[in-house]
């Protein structure tokens, strides 16, 4: 071999490969052989008149240019004038050159054959490599040569070469080996070769990465090699990952394609590129296949897991052919159909599902008696599909879903869905109360379902609910109810104080020590929804002691003990709120003042009034001091006087009331934010103030209503005002009252204002504010009854109005 190839060839250079195999000869050459124009070996030789011989392809090109340049037609060797283009074949000449061919590319095919082993030079293999390519390129017909000879078996084992150049080379010579040869083809397939080849997707080295994937391609053209292909581990995901990758060449991410395209004659094929996110052949089955096909595919989409992303695609490529197979198929056809749109349906693609008809044939399976009904299990499914849809958020009081133009909030429709939650199990009884969850959800529904519950009598029995073992059932009757309470809150709060158990099963959940979870933060939203006043139900919540977990549960969170989830802010906020429900009642329920004692509950409310960010904790936080300061006046211990002497009681004059130190200058008695509640002693004032001026309503009404019991009948209003004054919280009250956000703002602010134009001083300053008096004007001309009438007297402090007649009785 190294005699023959003796390393003139470089088997890199870009040379034309066949003249150099030519060249090389293990015969000596004749010059009979040689064409005189080419000086190359004769395939084709043919004779002129003049007896000079010439390959036939070179001298009809010689004729061609004669005739083109207007020369004379002359013999090239000769020179001489032909009178004829006649060309006469050279039979004989041709078949010796064949044979003398065919005897040295078997002498050079052995020679290769002897160079394919690991342990030649890399030269000499390269070189057989790429005489094997030659001979096969050379004739179509010559590949079975390769095969015969044994040579497929030694190139794949060069795949196993420590040289990279080696390898490359060996997968190219395949690639060309079993171009167009089906035998071939079948014998590399034969043993592990296919996976040898699939490893080198993932080689890092790109050129082998490129060679590997031709390779591929080549055997993805023979449909009984799909299958082999497929079934090789990770092939199918590294083909899809190169198809979307920004990294490789252009040339290779075509290959990669074009194999998967032939890779879908098989169905485990399109199976396998769906679980490696290439959906479209399975969607194109699905639309396109066969009846079985069809069927196959829809089951097998029903078992992917999708993002959301990926599910608003396939539902407007395939929701519509889905839909229309669950409205008249089979049952077995339903049936895949159903679990395919369980599949796709959710949030993002509820739009694509309802526009294209989904809703209809959804309600019609779930209510659906008789011989064609669904079995319980599909029903399931239905009930799945609706809650994933009804999430979404959609107005469903604008599609129609029965044959009287029904809606999902219609009355009858609630009615069918509360009936159904009554007489099924679990699982069909957590979906549809889920789909309750989604309808409840929105503003405008909620009122149509809270009216069909009520009519239904449906309360105690979703109450109920709150018990179940399950869990995710659990979680939605209590979601459910959550919703609900806003606008059904005194029938909840009946029906959970009326029945043994739920109440306690409620507490249960929020006392869980697992983070926050959803089930949680909803129970204590729930909670937190039912009316404040409601003393019965606070007594049940004080013996089940509750009140004292919610208490733990804040201070935790406050603390940092109980780490953040998604929930802790709605948690926390339906925690402040119970708790501060106990303040609701400490006129009724003495228990309730001990607990607020025993807890230190008012200054926890301080502590939260400075939960920036957190605007229902501090409304609620705010709610609850002001509860707690309008006990205080009851709460003060006032001081025991001296019993005044005998003259003292003859001769007043001869007495001095007695001046005691330490008093509250508020309330007349010894106080502290502890045993009283009082905010001047708890120096609270100022942090109220500073919430004055919050771009939340809510929280400025909450903060000035907490202000205000500091000068509220019962009170010295005298030294209220001058607490207000020492906390620079004047201006802010009357800034309230400027910016007039809200109806109860103004009423609240104007109250604020009268009492502190009592104050001689403040109203002399005031008097001078034209602002203010436009806008105690503006409350004289367009408040309610009660405000009008506050603001008359405003108004007169001011010397706006006399003071010698009402024009309003002292009725009001």
């Amino acid at each position: 071999m190294a005699e023959s190839w003796d390393g003139s060839y470089d088997p890199g250079s870009p040379s034309d490969d066949s003249h150099h195999f030519d060249r090389m000869h293990i015969e000596p050459i004749y010059d009979a052989f040689v064409c005189p124009l080419t000086k190359q070996v004769m395939r084709d030789p043919v004779t002129l008149e003049n007896g000079q011989t010439f390959e036939r392809e070179a001298i009809e090109k010689w004729f061609k240019e004669c005739k083109e340049s207007g020369r004379k037609l002359v013999c090239p060797l000769t020179l001489k004038e032909l009178r004829s283009t006649d060309l006469k074949p050279s039979i004989a000449l041709r078949n010796t050159i064949e044979e003398w061919t065919a005897r040295n590319e078997a002498a050079q095919l052995d020679m290769a054959r002897r160079s394919l082993n690991l342990n030649s030079p890399e030269g000499d293999v390269l070189m057989a490599l790429k005489f094997v390519q030659h001979i096969c390129q050379k004739s179509r017909s010559n590949k079975h040569i390769a095969r015969s000879a044994g040579l497929i078996p030694m190139i794949i084992d060069m795949l196993k070469s420590s040289s990279r150049k080696v390898r490359c080379r060996a997968l190219e010579t395949l690639r060309i080996v079993v171009e167009e040869n089906d035998e071939n083809k079948e014998m590399l397939a034969e043993g592990d070769t296919v996976r040898t080849i699939v490893k080198f997707l993932s080689h890092e080295q790109s050129k082998e990465r490129e060679e590997a994937v031709s390779l591929l391609y080549e055997l993805s053209k023979s449909e009984s090699l799909c299958e082999k292909i497929g079934a090789i581990n990770g092939a199918i995901l590294m083909l899809v990952g190169m198809t979307s990758s920004k990294s490789e060449n252009l040339l290779t991410v075509e290959k990669a394609d074009k194999t998967l395209e032939n890779l879908e004659k098989c169905e485990n094929n399109v199976r396998q590129m769906a679980e490696n996110g290439r959906l479209q052949p399975l969607l194109t089955q699905i639309l396109e296949g066969p009846p079985e096909t069809k069927l196959s595919m829809a089951n097998f989409l029903g078992e992917l897991v999708l993002n959301n992303d990926v599910k608003v695609n396939v539902a407007r490529t395939v929701g519509s052919s889905l839909i229309n197979v669950m409205r008249g198929g089979n049952m077995q056809s339903r049936e895949a159909s159903l679990k395919a749109l369980n599949q796709i349906s959710c949030e993002a693609s509820a739009k694509v599902l309802i526009d294209a008809g989904i809703l209809p044939p959804l309600v019609r399976d779930l209510f659906a008696v008789g011989t064609n009904q669904l079995p319980m299990r599909l029903k399931e499914v239905s009930a799945t599909i609706l809650s994933n849809v009804v999430n979404s958020g959609y107005d469903f009081e604008s599609i129609p879903v029965g044959p009287d133009h029904q809606t999902l909030v219609s009355e009858d429709i609630v009615h069918s869905l509360l009936h159904l939650i009554s007489n099924t199990g679990p699982a069909i009884e957590c979906k549809l109360l889920q789909v309750l969850v989604g309808l409840t959800s929105s503003p405008s529904a909620v009122l149509n379902v809270v009216a069909a519950i009520k009519s239904s009598g449906a309360t105690i029995s979703l109450v109920q609910f709150i018990e179940a073992p399950q869990k995710e059932l659990r979680v939605a009757s209590i979601k459910l109810l959550q919703n609900l309470s806003p606008h059904m809150g005194q029938e909840l709060a009946d029906a959970l104080r009326g029945t043994v158990g739920q109440l306690g099963s409620l507490i249960r959940v929020i006392s869980e020590n697992v983070g926050i979870t959803e089930e949680q933060a909803a129970a204590v939203g729930l909670l937190a929804e039912l009316p404040e006043r409601d003393l019965g139900l606070t007594r049940q919540m004080l013996d089940e002691g509750a009140f004292e977990l919610v208490y733990t549960k804040v201070v935790k969170i406050r603390q940092g003990e109980t780490k953040g989830s998604r929930f802790v802010t709605p948690f926390l906020e339906g925690l402040v709120r119970v708790l501060s429900r106990v303040t609701f009642v400490l006129a009724d329920e003495p228990a309730a003042i001990d607990l607020c004692r025993e807890n230190n509950l008012a200054a926890l409310f301080v502590e939260l009034l400075q939960a920036n960010g957190l605007d229902n904790v501090q409304m609620s936080s705010a709610t609850a001091l002001e509860n707690l300061s309008q006990e205080s006046k009851n709460l003060t211990r006032l001081p025991d006087l001296p019993t005044p002497g005998f003259c003292v009681s003859i001769f007043p004059c001869f007495g001095k009331q007695p001046v005691i130190s330490g008093l509250c200058r508020v309330h007349r008695g010894t106080c502290s934010l502890r045993e009283s509640f009082c905010l001047f002693e708890g120096q609270v004032v100022e942090k109220l103030v500073a919430l004055l001026d919050h771009t939340n309503e809510k929280v400025v009404e909450a903060a000035l209503a907490a202000i205000s019991t500091l000068l509220d009948d019962g009170v010295d209003i005298e030294q209220g005002v001058k607490v207000l004054c020492e906390a620079e919280g004047i201006r802010p009250i009357l800034d309230v009252l400027l910016e007039n956000r809200t109806e109860n703002l103004r009423r609240r602010s104007v109250w604020a204002v009268e009492r502190l134009l009592r104050t001689d001083e403040i109203a002399y300053d005031v008097s001078g504010d034209p602002n203010v008096s436009t806008a105690l004007v503006d409350a004289f001309q367009h408040g309610d009854y009660r405000t009008r009438q506050i603001a008359e007297r405003a108004l007169k402090h001011v010397d706006r109005l006399p003071n010698f007649s009402g024009v309003f009785p002292n009725n009001g």
